[in-house]
């Protein structure tokens, strides 16, 4: 483990809370080794410091986004492992909405946020961060709208207000 990772562990230990989260991205900022440092945090194997270490990422992604596009194929791996915890599905999702996504990235990115969206087990957030990357991914390969728009369809009567919300904005379009 190297400095960078040391550091950011015991931080992430020390204290959950909205300001060490913050103090933590500000410390990571546009810098690449202690961004390389977070990534290996919250793609690696303890559940606890990948919870942690996505609300950080999520704030990172948010002030730097295209530091993030090299990692995005492993952020999404990362998501889709059975598992993982909810905060890194929901703030790896989160951060999807916001950056461009390589081409490269759109079947399994697409597949992923469908298979989200379609489970009602999944946390809310998860499920409204997800129909909003595949409206995305649907400006750029539109043969999946009608997918998308039936799977919005068959949840939205029984769903919450959060999904009826963003699913009603996202039939509209």
């Amino acid at each position: 483990m190297n400095t960078h990772q040391t550091f950011l562990t015991e931080q992430l230990l020390l204290e959950h809370s909205k300001a060490q989260t913050l103090r933590l991205a500000h410390w990571v900022g546009a810098d690449p080794d202690r961004l390389a440092a977070l990534l290996d945090i919250a793609l690696g194997p303890n559940y606890r410091l990948n919870q942690r270490s996505a609300w950080v990422l999520m704030y990172v992604g948010q002030y730097h986004p295209q530091l993030l596009e090299p990692w995005l194929p492993r952020m999404v791996a990362k998501a889709g492992e059975p598992g993982v915890h909810d905060a890194v599905k929901r703030n790896v999702v989160r951060i999807l909405e916001d950056v461009d996504i390589p081409e490269a990235l759109l079947g399994d990115l697409a597949d992923l946020c469908f298979r989200f969206l379609a489970d009602p087990q999944e946390a809310v957030a998860i499920r409204a961060f997800s129909m909003t990357v595949l409206d995305k991914i649907c400006e750029q390969v539109p043969e999946l709208r009608p997918e998308l728009r039936l799977l919005i369809e068959e949840h939205l009567p029984h769903a919450s207000a959060a999904f009826r919300s963003r699913g009603r904005k996202i039939l509209r379009k």
